[in-house]
């Protein structure tokens, strides 16, 4: 296989694979959903040669993850602040234990 073979990127997590359509089915919503988390800014979908929204397996466990605060009744608006805001204490705290030298995971002494 060469390097621009679509089946090298059949494990790609970032790779656009799924139409609009074929997304809200596998999250069992509806694309206006999709559409109100892309105008959010939660994700950004890429778009196809003709202009589609195309997602990734990633952006739909982010989407997944949305609908389920949605689901909990949280306005669409505030899941995806809040699940912004997870993202980022995650980073933040990936960043803390690289800069204290520790594996990411890893309980802190002051945990134990």
């Amino acid at each position: 296989m060469t390097a621009d073979n679509p089946l090298n990127r059949i494990d790609d997590d970032d790779y656009p694979a799924y139409t609009m359509g074929r997304a809200a089915e596998m999250l069992g919503t509806t694309p206006a959903f999709l559409r109100a988390i892309g105008e959010a800014r939660l994700i950004t979908p890429l778009r196809s040669e003709g202009g589609h929204r195309r997602y990734s397996r990633y952006q739909l466990r982010i989407a997944a993850r949305a609908r389920e605060l949605v689901d909990q009744g949280t306005s669409v608006e505030a899941a995806c602040r809040i699940i912004i805001l997870e993202d980022q204490l995650e980073e933040a705290r990936r960043i803390n234990e690289e800069l204290q030298g520790r594996p990411a995971g890893l309980p802190d002494k002051a945990d134990t």
